[in-house]
Order: structure tokens, then C-alpha cells, then sequence
């Protein structure tokens, strides 16, 4: 079943009239009128896309407003109203929802502030007059923040057929809302700071052409333009892969939530759920991409073309805009570590600011936090666990240094750590030096050498009708085994490779009731800690829930006139592995 979606981001329903927009606009006007009077002549502190505690919040879909209609007091409000302070540092502004519309040109849907249902759009296509936006734009700008257009969303008509194409929709978007010029201009006379990619479907066709288009136009320009993704925290990304790797992008905003390796599994890399199926005997186990930062980190500093790209860790902005949110001060906390951790990280990125604002501030929140983590200079932790030894095997949850990381295994393992999401390893940290002494807890000795004697005192004899999961023990044939992974009926020593000879037994075997797990309550028990060399990889087994998992209205696509919240973050977790009996 595919569980991505639960609440996807749908575009803000149409059926809020003129008098809504009349009220926005009010607002606007007593907002400029009052408060911000000689604002625009104050000098402010130009972005620093270098720093380690900036925050990224998403608006224009009205994310609050979708999950709660009724409280129509705190709906989105006008841009202007969130570059009040310095919380708030970038502001991807969501979203262009299809790419080809009528007339040949782009949807631009910003919920109730501006969209094609219920504002006037330009002759001959569906694209919205917001030009009214264009002094709150220009007011953000002159605090200091920057601007940028959000392409995509969930559900939206994105995509493209080609690389001309692809270069063709860039020299559109510069036009529209970049340094280029067009009688079309959606925001007027406002000149947006750069583009985001948030693709949540479809093939990576024709977007490395788009971003090297976008790099083209701004190589001249008297202003710097950024590019950034939203991807999936699910490694690699399945929409966004292909452009990830080949095109420049200056920050890549990672969607920790609505996925297994989100928030609400910091701390677990190991696999954490099965799944029996009767009919065709095959145990998936899931969960096999935990959080899993390291590995965009990796990518970060040997993969993009940018090495100095930033990595932002991705969360809902509350428990209604995304699954996997935590409280402030968890995340503060998850946010901290991974600022002392990975020298590419760049801050957080929030979905969306309708929510943060309404749930006391989130965006003042980790804004906070961050600052006091430090927002420049990276020293690096130093390699403390055991150096990775190729031939030996390791217990999960064993830490070894290898390569500028620290790296955790999953389950049992003794392949080479590696950045790859089906490695037996999870990095947890970069760090410097060669790595500590001691063995990083193996399990069991190098090919070729004899195991040594271990102590078989109160293990059990090991039996064919009882199911052990990785770690556990048994004695036969006069030695102690280890489990590597789940196994039922698999001869210790046997072809199956399932157990780890720990040696002769050094004392008699006391009596022990070995595990008594039955495969009838597999379906129950804790995730295998399996070895993964038997195991088959299927790309589209395990999706995981889309952004919302509370409110379906809340979700992140904007795709009509509706929030778009929770999609942002649909889920691909496509790591499932299948064992066959």
C-alpha cells in the first residue's frame, strides 16, 4: 500500500470571495502606512548564505489556514507581515504550480493572497496580477532577506520533455520573476532573488538544463541569484537525483518529516518495522533509512558539483503542517547537533510560516537556537571511535572511524562504510583524525584466522523452530553463535551465512531458555537487525506518508487555489527490502 500523501498539499479551495481579497488588502495598506514608516531608509544586514544558523520559511499557501478554516483570523497573511525581525532569512515563495498553462505561460496560486480563481489575470492566460505584492517584496528585501520563486509542489503540472524545453521554461521564469523583463510580470515591478525546485513528481528531465540556464542569465547580472531544492530526506531523491548531482545549486533545504528517515527517528539507523505477508511469504522490512543526515552530508562535500552547497534540515513548523514535528526544544536540539556535526549544514527550513507564527513563533524558536549554537566556523569533532578494519564483522550499533566520519552500523556488518543508503552503515558525524583505538566492537575475527573461545554459560542450545533476531545467541556443536540477523530454522555454520562463530564454548552450557519467538508473531517483533547481501532492493515498495499526516487540507502543493502544505514533503521511501522463504 502507498501510504504517501496522507495529506497532501492541496491548493487553497476556491470558495473565498472579493471580500477576502479587500481585506488583505487593508492590511497591506495599514501595514506599510503605520508600522514601517522610514523603515526602507534603515541599512540592514544583506544575507550570508556562508553562516551555519540561517532559517528558511515557505509561504503562500497558507498552510494554517488549510488545517484550520475556521480561524480565519490567523490565515496567511500578506508577505510583508513576516520580515517584521530577523528571524526569517529566506522566503521561498510557494508556489508556480504548472509549468504550461494557457497562453503558453506558468500558474503562480499564493492561496488567499493571490491566485487565478479569484484575481485578475493576464489576457490570454492563466496567470494572476499580484503586482499589489510588489512593495512587500521590496520591503523584505530592504531587511536584509532574500526572495525566491518556488517551482512545483505536490500534485503540481510540473515537468518537462526535454532539455530545450527545460531552458526554454528558464528563460520564462527569468522573465516573469528574475533580472529579465515581460509586460506578464506576476509581481510587478519586484525582482525575485533566485528559484527553488520544489519537484514532488515525476522524471528529473530537462531541470539540469533549467538550473544551467538560470546560472547563464545570472553570470551577468548586478545581483546575486541563488538556486535551491527541496528534496526528499529519502536518499537519492526520486525526482530530483539527476539535477542534484550535475547542476550547481547553493542550498539544498532536505525534508526531514513525512518520511521514515525524518525527525521522529533522530537517533535510529537501524531498521524498525516488519511486515509477514501470508500470501506470498516475502517479509519486507522497512525502515531501512532512518535519519540519515551523514549521508547529505556526503553528498554535499563529494558528490554536488557545488561542494560548498549547504544542507538545511527540514521540519513541519507544527503538528497540523507535517508528520514527524517535534516541540522547539527537541528540534533545537537536533538542529544543534547537526550544526557541531556536518560542516555543510546551513540552518532549517521551515513549512510553512502561516503555521510557525501561530504555534508561538517556531521560526523565532530555532532562530534562537541556532544563534547560540554559533552561526560561523566549523571545528571538526575528532574520530574517537576505532578505525574500521576491512574483515571484520560488527554488531549493530557499533561505531567506527573511516574516512572523515564516524559511522554507526545498522544491523550486523562488515561491508566498507559507504555513502549509500543500502550500506550497512549510518554516518552520525564528520570528523578528524586516523580514529581511537580498540576493535569498534566487532563480532567476530578476519577470514582465515581461527574464532576465538567464548563463554557459553546460560545461552541455550540453539533450535531449529526458534526465531532469533541479530544479536542474539545460541550454542551448537560445542560453540557459541551470534545471530547476524532474523533467522528461523537457519543451521549455525550452515550455507545461509545467518550466524557468527564466536568460538569454542570456554564453559558448559548452563540451561537457557533460548527465545521463544514463534514466526507467527513476526509481524509483532522488533525490525531485524538484518545483513542485507540476501536481500532484494525494490525502488517503489515503502512510500511514506506525504507532508500532513493530521489535515489532507493542510498540504504543501498548491495546485489550484488551494494549500499545498503537506505535500512538500511526499514521501518516497522507496528502501524496503524483501526476504523470500
Amino acid at each position: 500500500m502507498n501510504l504517501r500523501c496522507i495529506s497532501r498539499r492541496l491548493e487553497w479551495p476556491v470558495f473565498f470571495d472579493n471580500r477576502l481579497n479587500l481585506l488583505m488588502t487593508m492590511m497591506r495598506r495599514i501595514l506599510h502606512a503605520i508600522p514601517f514608516v522610514g523603515v526602507y531608509t534603515i541599512g540592514a544586514v544583506a544575507f550570508d548564505p556562508t553562516r551555519y544558523d540561517n532559517v528558511a520559511v515557505y509561504w503562500g499557501q497558507n498552510s494554517y489556514g488549510a488545517a484550520n478554516p475556521d480561524d480565519v483570523p490567523n490565515y496567511q497573511k500578506t508577505l510583508s507581515y513576516y520580515c517584521q525581525d530577523d528571524a526569517i532569512d529566506v522566503i521561498p515563495v510557494a508556489f508556480v504550480n504548472t509549468f504550461f498553462s494557457t497562453g503558453g505561460l506558468p500558474v503562480l496560486n499564493l492561496a488567499n493572497i493571490c491566485n487565478n480563481k479569484d484575481n485578475t489575470t493576464f489576457s490570454g492566460t492563466a496567470l494572476p496580477e499580484c503586482s499589489a505584492l510588489a512593495s512587500d517584496v521590496q520591503f523584505c528585501q530592504s531587511k536584509g532577506k532574500i526572495l525566491t520563486i518556488s517551482l512545483g509542489g505536490a500534485g503540481g503540472g510540473v515537468g518537462f520533455t526535454g532539455d530545450s524545453q527545460g531552458e526554454d521554461f528558464a528563460d520564462t521564469i527569468w522573465n516573469l520573476f528574475l533580472g529579465g523583463s515581460s509586460s506578464t510580470r506576476p509581481l510587478g515591478s519586484a525582482v525575485l532573488d533566485g528559484v527553488d525546485l520544489d519537484i514532488e513528481g515525476g522524471g528529473g528531465v530537462g531541470y539540469a538544463a533549467f538550473v544551467n540556464r538560470i546560472r547563464s542569465h545570472a553570470s551577468g547580472a548586478s545581483k546575486k541569484y541563488y538556486i535551491t531544492a527541496a528534496p526528499q530526506c529519502v536518499y537519492p531523491d526520486a525526482s530530483l537525483a539527476t539535477v542534484l548531482n550535475t547542476a550547481s545549486f547553493d542550498a539544498v533545504y532536505v525534508q526531514f518529516y513525512n518520511n521514515q528517515c525524518g525527525l521522529q527517528n533522530y537517533n535510529t539507523v537501524s531498521a524498525s518495522a516488519i511486515h509477514l505477508s501470508d500470501c506470498d511469504m516475502i517479509l519486507t522490512v522497512h525502515g531501512l533509512q532512518d535519519w540519515n543526515f551523514g549521508i547529505w552530508d556526503n553528498w554535499a562535500r563529494t558528490i554536488s558539483p557545488n561542494p560548498d552547497v549547504k544542507i538545511y534540515l527540514g521540519s513541519p513548523a507544527s503538528s497540523t503542517a507535517g508528520g514527524g514535528w517535534q516541540p522547539i526544544s527537541t528540534l533545537s536540539s537536533i538542529a544543534t547537533q547537526m550544526r557541531k556535526s556536518f560542516p555543510s549544514f546551513g540552518g532549517v527550513m521551515l513549512w510553512d510560516a502561516s503555521q510557525a507564527y501561530v504555534n508561538g513563533r517556531y521560526d523565532l524558536g530555532i532562530k534562537n537556537a541556532l544563534q547560540a549554537a554559533g552561526g560561523t566556523g566549523f571545528t571538526f569533532p575528532q574520530c574517537t571511535a576505532a578505525a574500521w578494519k576491512s574483515g571484520t564483522s560488527y554488531t549493530g550499533g557499533s561505531q567506527v572511524a573511516y574516512q572523515g566520519y564516524t559511522w554507526q552500523a545498522k544491523w550486523y556488518a562488515d561491508d566498507t562504510p559507504a555513502n549509500d543508503a543500502n550500506s550497512d552503515w549510518s554516518a552520525i558525524s564528520a570528523c578528524s583524525g586516523s580514529g581511537g583505538s580498540g576493535s569498534g566492537s566487532s563480532t567476530s575475527s578476519a577470514p582465515g584466522t581461527s574464532p576465538t573461545s567464548g563463554s557459553c554459560g546460560g545461552i541455550g542450545a540453539w533450535s531449529s523452530g526458534t526465531v532469533y533476531t541479530g544479536g542474539q545467541q545460541a550454542t551448537y556443536q560445542g560453540h557459541l553463535w551470534t545471530a547476524k540477523w532474523w533467522t528461523e530454522g537457519d543451521t549455525p555454520g550452515g550455507s545461509a551465512g545467518a550466524w557468527a562463530d564466536d568460538g569454542a564454548c570456554a564453559t558448559s552450557n548452563a540451561s537457557k531458555a533460548a527465545p521463544s519467538a514463534k514466526a507467527s508473531a513476526v509481524a509483532s517483533a522488533p525490525a531485524p537487525a538484518s545483513k542485507p547481501s540476501a536481500i532484494s532492493h525494490s525502488s517503489a515498495a515503502a512510500s511514506s506518508s506525504a507532508k500532513n499526516s493530521t489535515s489532507s487540507a493542510a498540504s504543501r502543493n498548491s495546485t489550484g487555489s488551494a494549500s499545498e502544505d503537506s505535500e512538500h514533503h511526499d514521501n518516497r521511501a522507496r528502501n524496503s527490502r524483501f526476504f523470500r522463504f
